[in-house]
């Protein structure tokens, strides 16, 4: 896994966000009044941080100081400072930390930091989204570059086969979603029994995606004296269940400066039918501040539909969704991530482990089913310290 480049892509047959399921039925949601769409941005002023430790503090393995180095890491940002130490001396460790704080980072160190002292230890890195799973899966390889660890990637888009050829080799760094995971445990391609570090990203999102009990089942077949490192935005009791569950006495970090819709313009627009509607996102989109923009939209058909009447119009677009192949949709976000398409029309795949840093605006041209679904996919504009827009359309 980390000894080269090679990519390796699986399948998942449970429904993600923006799955099949949701390619052209109704939808159901909730009722959101339109005041909750609008809201001023109210930004808080981050005064520069000074870490208390450098990367070298940490006592790493030489070759991840060295990989840190090539990808730019100068000084821990407040999660990785926080967690890295405890994560290192083999702490359970709750990262409590908005998007974009480093916390992929805070994690990763201190799991391929014992995997290369102890050849005998096994990790699993369980994410919500493919697209989540599969940026901790390039961090992780940057990290432990040149370290000759196998590892194994267990997400959908494809088919089994890469996915049961890296488990055969050895692999001690298992990263992926829920079901999938579940999947090769149930055809027994999967053991569990000598896994003793676990990562849960985003646990309050693989809750709200109905993943608890997967999310049981597959850390009950892990050793009992394990490591266990819990990230989340939130820690509600169902949060608080699992760790309670799983772990005694972990170590509690919190770096939260605020919901990520602090950063974040507010704002409806009003329109009458079908014929105003893409109008008016039309124009839009021609405002000047307008640079790279997501559109959120219900189904994988309405999502199409939408990408195609933009480049009909002219507009530099393309679409994801659960129905395209994870080489799809990776194609289609590095376009999006290189500033190759401006604008992405997107299912609520996107709401979660979108990670692109230079989002100016979020377009709901449909209504969340959810508001924790609408926090979600505004929180991918207003990042950074940055001020993003978030427009949703509301009929008359």
């Amino acid at each position: 896994m980390y000894k080269n480049n090679q990519r390796r892509f699986g399948g998942n047959n449970r429904t993600q966000p923006g799955g099949s399921r949701n390619s052209g039925r109704k939808i159901k949601k909730d009722y959101i009044h339109p005041s909750k769409f609008i809201r001023s941005a109210q930004p808080i002023t981050n005064t520069e941080y000074t870490p208390e430790h450098s990367f070298a503090d940490f006592n790493l393995n030489p070759l991840i100081l060295h990989n840190l180095s090539l990808m730019g890491f100068n000084q821990p940002s407040p999660i990785q400072d926080k967690c890295i130490p405890a994560g290192v001396d083999g702490k359970d460790v709750v990262g409590l930390a908005n998007t974009g704080t480093g916390k992929t980072a805070a994690f990763a160190i201190p799991v391929l930091q014992r995997l290369l002292s102890e050849p005998n230890s096994k990790a699993i890195i369980i994410a919500p989204t493919r697209e989540l799973a599969q940026q901790i899966d390039e961090q992780c390889r940057s990290i432990g570059k040149g370290s000759k660890l196998n590892g194994a990637l267990l997400i959908g888009g494809t088919s089994m086969s890469a996915q049961l050829r890296e488990l055969r080799y050895d692999a001690r760094l298992i990263i992926g979603t829920p079901g999938r995971i579940k999947d090769h445990l149930e055809r027994r391609s999967l053991v569990l029994t000598n896994c003793n570090i676990v990562v849960l990203d985003e646990v309050d999102r693989m809750l709200d995606m109905g993943f608890v009990h997967d999310i049981r089942q597959i850390l009950g077949q892990t050793m009992d004296q394990k490591q266990c490192f819990y990230y989340s935005a939130t820690l509600d009791t169902r949060v608080r269940g699992i760790i309670d569950g799983f772990s005694k006495n972990p170590v509690y970090v919190s770096v939260k400066t605020g919901d990520t819709s602090d950063n974040v313009e507010q704002n409806i627009v009003h329109y009458m039918d079908t014929g105003d509607k893409v109008d008016k996102l039309h124009n839009l989109l021609l405002q000047e501040k307008v640079a790279k923009t997501l559109v959120f939209d219900d189904t994988h058909r309405s999502v199409e539909k939408l990408a195609n009447e933009l480049i009909g119009r002219g507009f530099s677009a393309d679409s994801i969704h659960g129905g395209k192949s994870q080489a799809q949709r990776q194609r289609v976000l590095k376009k999006f991530k290189d500033n190759q398409i401006k604008i992405l029309v997107a299912t609520d795949v996107a709401a979660r482990g979108l990670d692109v840093a230079d989002i100016t605006h979020v377009i709901n041209y449909s209504s969340p089913q959810t508001y924790d679904d609408y926090v979600h996919r505004i929180g991918r504009t207003g990042r950074a310290g940055k001020v993003g827009y978030a427009l949703t359309f509301v009929q008359k």
